[in-house]
Order: structure tokens, then C-alpha cells, then sequence
């Protein structure tokens, strides 16, 4: 399984971007997928995540501006991000699980990554 994200940049506060990441290798219908982001000198945090079941998680700082999505016709999960601030600045990572772990916001639930997209916005 291979996962491929795309979609960072520089962006005003205020500003919009979507994030993609094209999965090879499985179909994401059955998959818990999410995106994580570390920022410099953090650790890496779950920020959104969508469960095989089709219930979501968001991190409190998210709610509201950042939708996960999966388009199943060409196995791609985005995210959109709106109403960007500063702190959301970090490198984005894309991952799936295969095994339905309970623990969705355990980075080691996860068993397959993207390479990461920077997300700069400035103030």
C-alpha cells in the first residue's frame, strides 16, 4: 500500500486549501483513514479522522474548518481546510489502517503513511 499526499503551500490566514492523498494498493472504502500534522518541535497530533464506519473525529482546534472526504472512483481521501490560522502550520501526513483499531487517535494505530505536505500559513 502506497499513499501519496499532495495539496501543501503557503496561505493567508483566513485562507483555504485542500489536501489530497492518492492511495495505491487497497481500496480505502473499507479503511479508516486520517490525517495527522506535526509541527516544528511537536509531536505528530491526529487532526481529523474518518472511521471505516463512516463516523468522524476532529480534533477540538479543527471543528468546524477542516472536512475529511474520500472519493472512492479514484481511492483519494482530502482535506479540506478553511478558515486557516498560523498555528495550523505543520507538515500534514495522510495514513490508513487496515486491522479497525479502536484506538483512532494513536498515531501506531495507523498502519500505512503518506510522505507529508508542508502547510505554512502566515499571519
Amino acid at each position: 500500500v502506497q499513499l501519496q499526499a499532495s495539496g501543501g503551500g503557503l496561505v493567508q490566514a483566513g485562507g483555504s486549501l485542500r489536501l489530497s492523498c492518492a492511495v495505491s494498493g487497497r481500496t480505502i472504502g473499507s479503511l479508516t483513514l486520517a490525517w495527522f500534522r506535526q509541527a516544528p518541535g511537536k509531536e505528530r497530533e491526529l487532526v481529523v479522522a474518518r472511521r471505516w464506519s463512516g463516523s468522524t473525529y476532529h480534533t477540538d482546534s479543527v471543528k468546524g474548518r477542516f472536512t475529511i472526504s474520500k472519493d472512492t472512483p479514484t481511492n483519494t481521501v482530502h482535506l479540506q481546510m478553511n478558515s486557516l490560522k498560523p498555528e495550523d502550520t505543520a507538515v500534514y501526513y495522510c495514513a490508513v489502517d487496515v486491522d479497525r483499531s479502536v484506538a483512532i487517535g494513536t498515531a501506531s494505530s495507523y498502519d500505512f503513511w503518506g510522505q507529508g505536505t508542508l502547510v505554512t500559513v502566515s499571519s
